[in-house]
């Protein structure tokens, strides 16, 4: 045991010394940082710059109708032509020119936005919104219908979900922040594991290439080094990735102290909502409206309700349990071969598993309860992936022991198999292994 511990603290320290890893504990946290920053600070960050557009309306249906924002302008020519504006199109100072053809009430495509940039999708859709919604109203006064009456019938559905739990209390909850988190802890999962499995097998073919590994092994088990190898750099990526989570957590909370104050005032939740609502340009909705504020407090509330205690433990639980399961088996291959040239033939059986459980985990956040989700959040190789998917939405805890308690069975075999290809495989040069190679190993008695 001593033995072990050794070769675990001479892997983690080698590891976390390297300049990789301090710059990858760096870098991480600040790109996390930056995809939740950037966003909210694109949201807020009002555009200044007024485009003015040019409206050549041969139907005249749209005079005056296309509705004006804060920072587009339609100007209508009347008596000028398309090519009359083309000439002067430079000098005119004008952002686009917009053609409407007579054909507009029956042809949807008799619309034309000329410019010499390519026009931003926010200034076609509210184009396209302020003239569907003018078309609509002139087909309702044809038809004798007022628009007030139809406004005044139209009605908003905004669902709330509330979870009871065992002990009868109600929690609010949110399918969409469950999905998210789900997937975003089901891809870190694979991500982590295919990540640190690579390095377990390289770490091994280097030092096998290098016969560090025969001075190793006079004073240490195969066995011995393969579990202090894997349980090592096990231990390296939780440090990462805790790192990743404190420097990550202060780095946005800094940032939102020193650049955006206001997210900590009682509006902040308006603010940004209008904000988004804004940049959007959703159809017919110049300003927020309460239906749309209802919503964006519920999913706030309900990100606030989410047990991260119980999905940080999960995920160290099953980080562990699909990395030490991976991890043994990369252990197994790098041992086998002398180069990673030829890895490739044993890589594939161990890689479409974890393939097959991203592409499964598509399916799960759409249906978390479904038999494939069930199944796939059970069997030990795709496990580590679809329950992490699946335990934000809730599942039920005989299901969650059943898949920790295979997944661990799974690992100790594994691990035993590993361990008779590693004690073969590590010492031996120079020749081709395949898997019937591999199948009398396993079966050599100790």
């Amino acid at each position: 045991m001593n033995k072990i511990k050794l070769i675990i603290s001479r892997e983690y320290l080698t590891r976390v010394k390297k300049k990789s890893f301090l710059v990858m504990t760096i870098l991480g946290p600040i790109l996390f940082a930056a995809m939740m920053i950037v966003p909210a600070w694109i949201a807020s960050r009002e555009d200044t710059e007024v485009r003015t557009i040019a409206v050549i309306d041969s139907s005249g249906i749209f005079i005056d109708r296309i509705t004006n924002t804060d920072y587009i302008k339609f100007e209508y020519l009347e008596n000028k032509s398309i090519n009359d504006v083309k000439e002067t199109f430079i000098e005119s100072g004008y952002y686009a020119v917009l053609q409407i053809l007579p054909s507009i009430t029956y042809e949807p495509s008799a619309v034309h936005l000329f410019s010499k940039k390519q026009p931003s999708f926010s200034i076609k859709s509210h184009i396209a919104n302020s003239m569907e919604k003018e078309l609509t109203n002139g087909k309702l006064k044809n038809h004798g219908i007022d628009e007030d009456i139809l406004k005044s019938i139209k009605s908003d559905v905004n669902i709330r979900t509330i979870q009871w739990t065992d002990d009868g209390e109600e929690k609010e909850s949110s399918t969409e922040v469950a999905m998210a988190v789900g997937y975003a802890s089901g891809f870190l999962i694979y991500f982590f594991i295919f990540l640190f499995g690579a390095q377990v097998m390289r770490g091994v073919i280097e030092e096998k290439t290098s016969r560090i590994v025969e001075i190793i092994i006079s004073s240490a088990r195969p066995f011995q080094l393969m579990m202090g190898k894997i349980v090592g750099i096990a231990l390296v990526g939780l440090t990462q990735f805790l790192l990743w989570i404190i420097l990550t957590f202060i780095i946005i909370t800094g940032v939102k102290t020193v650049f955006f104050p206001e997210l900590g005032t009682q509006n902040a939740q308006e603010v940004v909502a209008q904000d988004l609502f804004e940049q959007t340009n959703i159809p017919q909705a110049e300003t927020i409206q309460p239906q749309n504020l209802d919503k964006f407090s519920s999913i706030l509330n309900a990100a606030k309700s989410i047990d991260y205690g119980v999905i940080l433990g999960s995920f160290i639980f099953f980080f562990l349990g699909g990395y030490l399961l991976y991890g043994s088996l990369f252990a197994a291959i790098g041992s086998a071969v002398d180069n990673e040239t030829d890895t490739q033939q044993f890589m594939l059986p161990i890689t479409i598993p974890l393939i097959i459980g991203i592409v499964v985990m598509m399916n799960v956040v759409q249906n978390p309860e479904s038999p494939i989700a069930f199944w796939f959040s059970i069997i030990p190789l795709t496990s580590p992936i679809i329950m992490m998917v699946r335990i934000p939405f809730g599942v039920p805890y005989w299901e969650l022991a059943l898949s920790m308690s295979i997944l661990v069975i799974t690992f100790i075999g594994s691990t035993w198999m590993a361990g008779k290809i590693y004690r073969t495989g590590i010492l031996m040069y120079g020749k081709k292994v395949n898997y019937k190679e591999l199948w009398k190993w396993l079966r050599y008695k100790s």
